[in-house]
């Protein structure tokens, strides 16, 4: 793959690793962080990438490690501060009520109903993206589900 198809599949994706890392990191500075560290690991590791037609899967994978890093990162960081620790999971005010019940899914679940229902992957593909077996997703889209009814009962 040239640096000109990998800059036109990058921006095609654009919109969806930011919505990919926000289901993690919450934080928007966190987000852009996560993801422009991933294109750059992408870039660096693309003569790794074995077969082009699986490059949007490999970039939420680095994607999705990425997010994980930031995240035990910000943890050693706010072990100790209470107020860092509320900033890294704040909410914004405009949020709908379905985002916030979303928002409280635990992370697992939480990134599995994102890739599922909102970024529109299969179950195959979902399970590819995180490693686990399309029952796995399957359980936790199900857990997803019935957790967003209570929540969203209540």
């Amino acid at each position: 793959m040239d640096k000109e198809t990998f800059s036109e599949k990058v921006l095609s994706n654009e919109q969806m690793l930011y919505r990919i890392a926000k289901t993690i990191l919450f934080s928007d500075s966190d987000c852009e962080d996560a993801v422009a560290q991933a294109i750059y690991k992408a870039y660096a590791a693309l003569p790794r990438l074995r077969e082009e037609q699986y490059f949007t899967t490999w970039l939420v994978r680095i994607l999705l490690n990425e997010c994980y890093r930031v995240q035990r990162e910000k943890r050693r960081q706010t072990v100790f501060s209470e107020y860092m620790e509320a900033d890294g999971v704040r909410e914004e005010e405009n949020r709908t009520e379905l985002y916030e019940a979303v928002a409280s899914l635990p992370e697992k679940i939480r990134i599995t109903v994102e890739l599922y229902y909102i970024e529109g992957y299969s179950v195959e593909e979902t399970g590819k993206i995180l490693g686990i077996p399309p029952g796995t997703v399957k359980s936790r889209l199900s857990a997803g589900r019935q957790k967003l009814k209570t929540i969203l009962e209540e």
